[in-house]
Parts: C-alpha cells; structure tokens; sequence
C-alpha cells in the first residue's frame, strides 16, 4: 500500500519480494477477493484494499496509544503516590526508601505527610494516603498491619555530657539525668519509657514533646537526654549529639499500614520491599 511495489515492500519489512508475493496471494485467496491490481509492474489498491487499510491504521493508531499509556504508568507519569508516616521514619528510613522509589518511576509525583500514629486511621480510611509507616501497630478490621523489622531503643546525650564517653549505657545511668520525651500516655512514649517501668526506675521527663524525634535537637542544646527509636537517629550522623546502646534488651518495632479492602499499587508494593531493605540494613548496623 505504501511502497507501491513489492521490492519496495520487502525493502521495508526487511523481508524476500518472493515471500511478499506469496504472502499477496495467500491473503487473497483466504479473504475470496483482491487486493491489488498489477497495471505496467506496480500494484493498485483495490477499493477494498483501501477500506481495510484504513481500519488497520485505526488499529495500530490505538496500539500506538497503548503502548504510550503503557509507557507512562511504567514511568510514573500522571500518577501520584500518598504516604503517611510518622516523624521518625519521615527523618531517614522513608525518604531513602523514596529516593529509590524515584529512580525507578522518575516521573511519579510523591505526596508524603507526616502524621501520628493516632492519626493513621483517618487517613487511610478516608484515602489520604495509600499507606501509612509507623511506630507502632493497631487492630482494625478495615486496616492490614504489616510487621517490617524490629530494632532495639537508643539513647541520645549531648557531646558533652558525662555519659557521651560510653558507648553503652545503662537504664539506671540514663535516669539519673532529666529526659527529653514523649509523655508515657502516648504509645511512643510508652515503648520508649518501658524499660524504667520494667525496672522499676525512677524517671523524670523535664521536657515534653509531642514527636520523639523533636527530642534531638533538644537534647543538642543541653535540655537533657532522651531514649527513641533507632530508626530516629538512623546512620548516627547527628552533630552535637552522641548516640548510645542500651545495656538491657529493648525493642521497638516498624509497621506499614494499609487499607485491607484494596491492593497496593506497584508504587507501594516496591516501596515496602525498598522500605524494608532500609530498615533492615540500619538494624544490622546498629546492633
């Protein structure tokens, strides 16, 4: 149709005249009409020839839009993707696993809100977010809890304070100073004061905060000491602050939530796997 010859065609196609005369002829006689029609050693399209042609150009117009389509959900274009997370994990652990994320869906608008936990709920219920990250998991019958990884509890001090010369600390050491945390009334703060309790120590919280990883800067400036979750100090990159074990075994555990009712996207579900590598490799580091 195009090349107006068969030498032409095969020359296009990449293919023997031979075959395309064959293949000419099969076609005919498998539809029962022709085709072309040979005048002075070039081929005529037929009247039906040309009808077809052109819904066959239809065709391969929406083929054509398809694989551009195709090749936009593949790079993320047009598409957005929500995430809740709570302080801690919105400091290190999510943006890397983000950044990754990006590079393979480069074009993949990110909406990424920082929440607390109570607030989880709300958010996925009324799709604000396709997942939430967490500090702690919750039962919900409209919500999976997914388990990531599970750490154990560090202790921030000041550079210059007594116990920045250890490397290990124990419960008993830190509660002899002032804390910087979350009140025992909140979850995070009862994972993170669950070791004096366990104990039977003695604490005093001298200055409240509403995010465990707020206490950070707090604790930089002299305002006391604090315990939070390893993922809140990840890498242990903090100027001025000294990051220590804890002596007694603790633990603070990592969840991704989600809708039960609906699948994750292939933007969540590679998230998660990238999330989880993260966690998991700072736990190995840390310990």
């Amino acid at each position: 149709m195009i090349a107006g010859t068969i030498a032409g065609a095969a020359k296009i196609l990449g293919v023997s005249a031979p075959g395309i005369s064959r293949l000419i002829k099969y076609t005919e006689r498998s539809i029962n009409f022709k085709l072309f029609e040979r005048k002075q050693n070039r081929y005529f399209p037929t009247r039906a020839a040309e009808d077809i042609f052109e819904q066959i150009n239809a065709v391969y117009a929406r083929v054509d839009d398809l694989q551009y389509v195709i090749g936009q959900i593949d790079r993320g274009a047009g598409g957005t993707f929500r995430i809740a997370s709570v302080p801690s994990m919105a400091n290190v652990m999510v943006p890397r696993a983000l950044a990754q994320l990006r590079q393979r869906f480069p074009e993949l608008s990110i909406d990424l809100d920082v929440i607390k936990v109570q607030e989880a709920q709300d958010y996925l219920l009324l799709n604000k977010c396709e997942l939430a990250v967490l500090s702690y998991g919750f039962d919900h019958p409209g919500i999976e809890m997914m388990r990531m990884v599970e750490g154990s509890l560090r202790c921030i001090v000041p550079l210059e304070h007594p116990l920045a010369g250890k490397d290990v600390v124990s419960a008993a050491e830190i509660a002899r100073y002032p804390l910087v945390g979350v009140t025992p009334e909140d979850p995070y703060g009862r994972i993170t004061s669950e070791i004096f309790d366990r104990l039977d120590l003695p604490f005093h919280i001298a200055v409240h905060v509403r995010f465990g990883v707020t206490s950070v800067g707090l604790v930089r400036a002299g305002m006391g000491v604090a315990v939070v979750d390893p993922f809140a100090v990840a890498r242990g990159n903090l100027p001025g602050v000294k990051v220590l074990r804890i002596r007694e075994p603790t633990s603070f555990s990592a969840y991704v939530a989600f809708r039960a009712d609906r699948s994750l996207s292939r933007h969540g579900e590679l998230f998660i796997r990238l999330l989880r590598d993260e966690m998991i490799e700072e736990v190995r580091c840390g310990t």
